[in-house]
């Protein structure tokens, strides 16, 4: 396989806002929907039995006699395929690629009980998923399917494709160790008698629930803002709580919505997908993360410790959230050009 080399993309934008006073800079689009496409709502089931619901994308001139690549996108963790991965799935399709926009279990239209609960293998296991339902379809060949993992679901693609390689091509943006920043927060700022902490009130909590209690929710994005808010919650603010992203998927309520469940977000102490990274070498990985984002560090540790070929992209100027829909700054012909290359 070619190796892929460090590389930076430079963008330049300037600021803009609606009149609702969203930060709409740099064409952000979330919602965009592409007249190039056909969509298809499609379901299947994972290994567990459970209904996967998925928004497949193809270009309307598709031929179905033969066989073409496809790429499975996941969504941010507490997000919805509506939500940044359906963005990417439109995007990429336009480029010639099926793909598969998925909501992960136990959020948005796909199957699981209680709602919002935190179960990162089951995760996972919806990407193999995919793959199970991409590869039994006519028109799309077997050994061509990638994943890209926006956010949280990076670093579930990443513990998927370390045991699935039928994956053959991975790529993440804007990247969360799900593991990471829940056993020592960003920068390795929680303590240790801290997590202890966060780990009693959610098994106490188990007591209050078991008898039938209401399940309490945590973490998530704020639903107001005040002089206390800090920089990284007004950043994912203006994307979940403003018209900017904010969606509420059919059956859920928006008071819920990015909330996981208090007792099975401790699921994430246990959850460690950057271990044997290097084993998925030598299929590629391509990680792209913002100069400003708050999660960088979760890219550059992943990339540092990757098997080749490998490659990561820092958009300047870019945040975290950035990446989900500013359509100006989110590199996708970097991200055309590494599928197209490892997905022949």
């Amino acid at each position: 396989m070619k190796k892929l080399l460090f590389s930076l993309v430079i963008i330049v934008g300037t600021f803009s806002f609606n009149a609702m006073g969203q930060d709409m800079s740099n064409d952000a689009n979330n919602f965009y929907k592409s007249d190039k496409l056909t969509l298809e709502k499609v379901t299947f089931n994972n290994q567990y039995q459970m209904k996967i619901a998925g928004n497949l994308f193809a270009p309307k001139d598709l031929d179905k006699r033969a066989g073409h690549p496809a790429i499975i996108v996941g969504h941010p963790m507490g997000a919805v395929k509506e939500q940044s991965a359906n963005l990417y799935a439109q995007k990429l399709a336009e480029q010639g690629f099926v793909t598969l926009a998925i909501d992960l279990p136990f959020w948005g239209e796909s199957e699981g009980q209680p709602r919002n609960a935190v179960a990162p293998d089951i995760y996972a296991e919806a990407f193999s998923a995919a793959v199970d339902f991409l590869g039994t379809r006519p028109f799309i060949e077997r050994e061509r399917i990638g994943v890209l993992g926006i956010c949280g679901s990076g670093s579930f693609v990443i513990s998927a494709a370390k045991i699935d390689p039928r994956m053959k091509a991975i790529a993440t943006v804007s990247m969360y160790d799900m593991g990471t920043v829940n056993r020592h927060a960003l920068r390795h700022s929680l303590t240790l008698e801290q997590r202890k902490k966060i780990i009693a009130e959610a098994a106490g909590q188990r007591y209050a629930e078991f008898p039938g209690g209401k399940p309490r929710y945590t973490s998530g994005t704020t639903r107001k803002l005040d002089e206390e808010t800090d920089p990284i919650q007004r950043e994912f603010y203006d994307f979940y709580r403003t018209v900017r992203g904010e969606y509420t998927p059919p059956g859920s309520s928006p008071q819920l919505t990015t909330h996981p469940t208090l007792t099975s977000n401790v699921k994430f102490m246990n959850f460690y997908p950057f271990n044997d990274i290097e084993t998925i070498s030598p299929r590629p990985m391509l990680f792209i993360t913002g100069e400003n984002a708050h999660s960088r560090e979760f890219s550059e540790e992943a990339y540092r410790i990757a098997g080749q070929p490998k490659a990561l992209v820092v958009v300047p100027g870019a945040g975290h959230v950035d990446l989900y829909d500013r359509v100006n700054l989110i590199p996708f012909d970097r991200l055309t050009a590494f599928f197209r290359a490892n997905l022949k």
